[in-house]
């Protein structure tokens, strides 16, 4: 009879344990939304970079699409291209 007394009590605390355990540690649980905050931050600081890029990238095809002069500079820096007689001299070191 003694130990009916205890026996709810020892049930709702093993509830309890059980209950706190899925909580912190299953998945969905907190240590599962502190770690997906942390990855979600390092995403957007990614997605910030991504975002910069853009712009310098937009911006550059804006200017070559207005600015023929660098149309030109760009073809020669990256391509190799020379106008119709003009002489290209390769300086080796």
């Amino acid at each position: 009879m003694e130990y009916r007394r205890y026996l709810l009590p020892l049930i709702l605390l093993m509830l309890l344990a059980i209950l706190q355990y899925r909580l912190w540690f299953e998945s969905g649980g907190i240590f599962d939304i502190f770690n997906l905050k942390k990855q979600l931050t390092a995403e957007q600081v990614q997605n910030d970079k991504f975002k910069k890029r853009n712009q310098r990238l937009l911006l550059q095809i804006e200017n070559l699409q207005k600015n023929q002069d660098a149309v030109e500079m760009r073809a020669r820096q990256d391509l190799g291209m020379i106008k119709k007689d003009e002489t290209f001299y390769q300086v080796i070191k």
